[in-house]
């Protein structure tokens, strides 16, 4: 695997004036092979010639002053190259103490030494991925080169440009059949064959088997999706080793620390079952010694030990107060049972922090130091652990176990055989908890019986009960319809009554008055009052008006439009819209109006006489009409014969 690690040795990305140089290490296989001093535009190149799996840095700020412009910089790595962070991802770290956690020393004032812990770190798999795009591309091929305006072969050249296009892209579109990538494809079609064609994959860049082109006439360019913001994906994601001291009882204390002996949560409750603890750890990190304050480790202590396969630890008799608030002293702790699952965690890391500390001495370099300390925690020699095979003393090599000198059995015997008795007592123990639960659960599940039976009673009537609400309130929705269409209808009754009642008078003609010369008014009088054959209208403006109006008061029959002006004040287009579909159209200064709401009367003579005045300019405007026929007639019969006596000269 080849790595590349950088850090700045001069200049900045922000600055306009002084580019960054960074000091480049080259590492392969977990050896250095190369150091030099790079430029920004250099360092690209070099990462599309070579092509090495990580790019590591120590902050991404070294490389882009934004996440447009890293975004832009990563588009143009190789399809296979990682840029990793190697402080972590969200909650940064310094450089220090990632190195540190690998056993790595380096000055921090030399650029190159800091290249090459970066380096270091990054084959070892610390730090996180920067991901900034989705799993999705856009693979466009496009012209390259413009068609211009062209001269006596632009056809040729244009069809030309173009056919290259499409043969490029089938040629893609073969590739991508090939590697078994789904696509979607978008083509658009010019003469000659097609101006740009772009296929949408659902893959990786690295799946991708097509790179970015320029030729003379097409250019393809391969470009991933972004997402809304910069993502990091840690490189191992092992959850970190543990220390954990409980305090079981009514209340229930957890305490959490690291190998490093960093407190990582202390917890207490009433309320928390075995299973509830044994998750809470689980999320918290892999437990390596679960410590107890007691010489005789408890027995809910013992089985979430069990759950973890984890070391236990108990003291050689059980510690008293004062040695407990020793322990603890500096610590946060909301209360003594708090305390003394502490106490418990750090008189266990304590036990093993003389000989962890002796054994950190003979660690080389670039090793894990927690893989380290769990691995000595849990009895493995140092060569075991680095992958040494350490040799078996002869001596050693074999233990025998033969009685004393004066008859007694050895120790060793001894304990075993209490082991031995205490398993035994703890399986006895086992097998009457687990009748016990046998038990409990053919109960639970009999009353499970019970409460579903009943349940389903219950769920059945809320059914019925939710089905008649919603058919009430259907019925309800359409009562109120129903209700809101007889107040209409009898409002339109009385309106009609209304209108009835004038048309009984003889000196005065009813009308009923339109709201506006527009299409929405007439429609809404005809829901109202009805527009009948032979009604006089009345409109108080003529804003708006149309033809179509017009036609539609046509169609309908009435006998006469009143407008509410005078007639100087009349459109003329509307006089002649009004004349071509045959409306009678009168004004306010003709007859007399008097408006009551959505009706009103006009006295009848003056009407008469409006309207038969308007029937004479029809009658004199139809004899102008077929006079002015006639003359076109004979003028245009005149015209040809003109024509014809002049050919016969």
């Amino acid at each position: 695997m080849k790595v590349f690690g950088i850090d700045i040795i001069t200049g900045s990305v922000r600055s306009r004036t002084r580019r960054p140089m960074y000091a480049l290490v080259v590492c392969e296989n977990g050896e250095i092979t190369r150091e030099t001093e790079v430029s920004h535009y250099r360092l690209l190149r070099m990462l599309a010639q070579e092509e090495p799996e990580i790019l590591a840095v120590d902050s991404i700020q070294e490389l882009a002053p934004d996440q447009h412009e890293l975004c832009l910089i990563l588009q143009q790595f190789p399809p296979h190259t990682r840029l990793i962070q190697v402080t972590g991802g969200e909650k940064k770290e310094t450089l220090g103490k990632v190195a540190a956690r690998y056993n790595i020393s380096f000055n921090r004032f030399d650029p190159y030494a800091e290249a090459r812990t970066i380096a270091r770190v990054a084959c070892l798999g610390g730090g996180a991925e920067v991901v900034a795009f989705e799993n999705s591309c856009e693979v466009a091929v496009s012209r390259h080169r413009s068609i211009g305006k062209g001269g006596w072969s632009q056809n040729r050249y244009v069809r030309k440009i173009h056919g290259a296009v499409l043969q490029k892209a089938r040629e893609i579109e073969d590739q991508l059949i090939g590697a078994g990538l789904a696509f979607d494809k978008k083509e658009s079609r010019a003469f000659g064959g097609a101006s740009r064609v772009s296929f949408q994959v659902n893959a990786p860049r690295g799946m991708i088997p097509i790179p970015n082109y320029r030729g003379a006439d097409v250019q393809v360019r391969v470009a991933c999706r972004r997402l809304d913001r910069i993502r990091f994906r840690p490189l191992q994601e092992r959850p970190r080793y543990l220390i954990v001291g409980i305090d079981p009882g009514t209340t229930t204390a957890i305490a959490a620390i690291d190998l490093e002996g960093n407190l990582v949560r202390t917890e207490s409750s009433r309320q928390t079952s075995m299973a509830e603890t044994i998750e809470t750890l689980y999320h918290l990190g892999k437990p390596l010694v679960i410590a107890s304050d007691v010489q005789q480790m408890p027995y809910t202590v013992e089985k979430i030990r069990r759950a973890f396969q984890a070391i236990g630890y108990t003291p050689h008799q059980d510690r008293t107060v004062e040695e407990k608030q020793e322990l603890t002293a500096g610590s946060r702790y909301a209360n003594v049972h708090e305390r003394d699952a502490l106490a418990a965690a750090l008189d266990a890391l304590r036990q093993y922090r003389n000989k962890l500390q002796n054994i950190m001495k003979r660690v080389p370099s670039g090793y894990d130091l927690d893989e380290v300390r769990a691995g000595i925690i849990r009895g493995q020699s140092l060569e075991q652990i680095l992958g040494v095979k350490e040799p078996a003393k002869p001596e050693e090599s074999r233990e025998v176990l033969v009685p004393a000198a004066d008859g007694k059995r050895d120790e060793r015997v001894t304990g075993l055989e209490g082991q031995v008795k205490r398993l035994k007592e703890f399986v006895t123990e086992l097998q009457a908890d687990q009748k016990e639960k046998e038990r409990e659960i053919t109960r639970l599940q009999k009353r499970l019986h019970r409460e579903r039976s009943t349940q389903d009673q219950h769920m059945r009537r809320d059914t019925e009960i939710v089905r008649r609400d919603h058919l009430i309130q259907g019925l309800k929705h359409q009562l109120r319809k129903e209700q809101r269409y007889g107040r209409n209808l009898r409002k339109r009754l009385e309106k009609m009554r209304q209108y009835a009642a004038l048309e009984e008078k003889e000196d005065v003609l009813p009308f009923k008055v339109l709201g506006g010369l527009t299409r929405d008014a007439v429609h809404q009088l005809s829901a109202e009052m009805g527009i009948n054959p032979e009604d006089v209208l009345f409109v108080a403006r003529t804003d708006g008006w149309g033809r179509s109006v017009i036609k539609e008061l046509a169609d309908t029959g009435v006998r006469a439009l009143v407008v509410g002006a005078f007639r100087a004040q009349v459109d003329p287009q509307l006089m002649k819209a009004s004349t071509e579909f045959h409306l009678p159209l009168l004004f306010v200064d003709q007859v007399k109006v008097q408006v009551r709401g959505k009706s009103g009367t006009i006295d009848r003579n003056r009407f008469e006489e409006a309207f038969k005045e308007w029937e004479r300019e029809q009658e004199a405007r139809e004899r102008r009409k077929r006079t002015e026929m006639l003359e076109s007639i004979f003028r245009e019969y005149r015209f040809e014969r003109e024509k014809e006596v002049h050919r016969g000269r």
